[in-house]
């Protein structure tokens, strides 16, 4: 019995072993190198077939520009035809406050480290009433200072999402006295849709647009909550 005792505590042990040793290679896995020139360049209008043209046409700004992240995905027509009104649920249509959306995408996005993603959501979170402060404090996650628990919690939820691949028990419930059942599933659409849009992002190279901001400049300093330099 005793033999039994021992063995178990040393297959304990290495469990433990196992799992620190996991999770010391993912976070390795997670530091971040980002292309400086695109994989696939956006695609310009003197290229566009009429597929192309009946899919891009209507994003085009006043001025005519459209975003570089339209552009390059209009390279697959196929698949862009069927996942835009996908996008246009998630970004505009779905059940969360506009200001909850945003500090989702955002963190998600500075979690994958996708200067693109979190620089355009930067400007559409002004637009809906996160300040730069607020904005700045999103890249610190949920244990920094100034969030009330409710924005802390969601924060928290992308933190499990894409740490975990799971939201917690707690979390879930705390997202439940606030949250009815479609805007939870609305929570995880979220941000599983932008961090799969950080990955598309990052791998094709994606630039920023000039005059775009990108990550605010005190968030590339250490940051203390993940330990990673950027």
């Amino acid at each position: 019995m005793k033999f039994f005792k021992i063995l178990l505590a040393l297959m304990g042990l290495a469990l433990v072993m196992t799992l620190a040793v996991g999770n010391a290679v993912q976070e390795e896995n997670k530091k971040h190198f980002r292309l400086k020139e695109p994989r696939l360049s956006p695609l310009p209008e003197s290229q566009w077939n009429k597929e192309q043209a009946r899919l891009l046409t209507p994003f085009k700004g006043e001025d005519g520009t459209i975003l570089n992240v339209l552009t390059t995905l209009g390279r697959h027509t196929q698949m862009m035809d069927s996942y835009i009104n996908f996008i246009l649920y998630v970004a505009s249509q779905q059940t969360l406050p506009d200001r909850d959306r945003e500090m989702l995408m955002l963190r998600i996005g500075w979690l994958c480290q996708s200067e693109y993603e979190f620089g355009q959501h930067s400007l559409m979170a002004k637009q809906v009433g996160l300040t730069d402060d607020e904005i700045v404090r999103i890249t610190k996650g949920p244990d920094g200072p100034g969030w009330s628990p409710f924005e802390a919690t969601l924060l928290r939820a992308v933190d499990e999402l894409y740490y975990t691949d799971m939201i917690s028990d707690a979390t879930w419930e705390a997202l439940s006295e606030q949250y009815n059942e479609k805007q939870l599933i609305d929570v995880i659409i979220t941000v599983g849709q932008y961090n799969m849009v950080s990955w598309t992002l990052n791998s094709l190279g994606v630039q920023l647009e000039e005059g775009i901001p990108g990550f605010p400049e005190d968030a590339k300093k250490l940051n203390d909550q993940h330990g990673k330099i950027y």
